[in-house]
């Protein structure tokens, strides 16, 4: 979970403050988006610049990281839509007092809360994998002299 979100867990069902789990839960809907954004960027430079790899083991590491990227675009489409129906059930929430003493609906939050969390670390150890191929790939296929030419 987020260090500088207050995990919903701890909270008892009538201290919750729906309006700002609804923002949260636009934040990261912006988050995914921007991820989103991100993933497309990679795919396009990896499709641009793949025809300039020569030797087979950097193409091998190429085609990983592209299937990697593949496998996280699906993870971030599909969290997504998680937060997207969560969202949705939190304006009822938000509208309709009666419903909003669902204890199931915290844990479900937390859930996801930690499933945003893991999606972050995973995005972020694979952009830093991304970029460390990247620049070994670039070094040993001499690609600067190329691209010079």
């Amino acid at each position: 979970m987020n260090d500088d979100t207050k995990s919903t867990q701890e909270n008892n069902i009538g201290e919750v403050k729906w309006q700002e789990l609804y923002i949260l839960t636009d934040h990261w809907k912006s988050d995914l988006e921007f991820y989103k954004d991100d993933l497309r960027f990679l795919h396009h430079l990896i499709d641009k610049y793949i025809i300039w790899i020569t030797k087979d083991e950097n193409l091998n590491m190429v085609q990983d990281i592209k299937k990697n990227l593949f496998e996280i675009q699906n993870k971030s489409a599909d969290l997504m839509k998680e937060v997207n129906i969560h969202q949705g059930n939190l304006g009822l929430m938000v509208e309709n007092p009666v419903q909003s003493s669902n204890p199931q609906f915290l844990k479900d939050h937390g859930v996801l809360e930690d499933k945003m969390a893991n999606f972050v670390k995973l995005f972020r150890s694979n952009r830093k994998e991304v970029f460390n191929i990247t620049e070994y790939v670039i070094d040993s296929e001499e690609l600067p002299n190329i691209l010079k030419s």
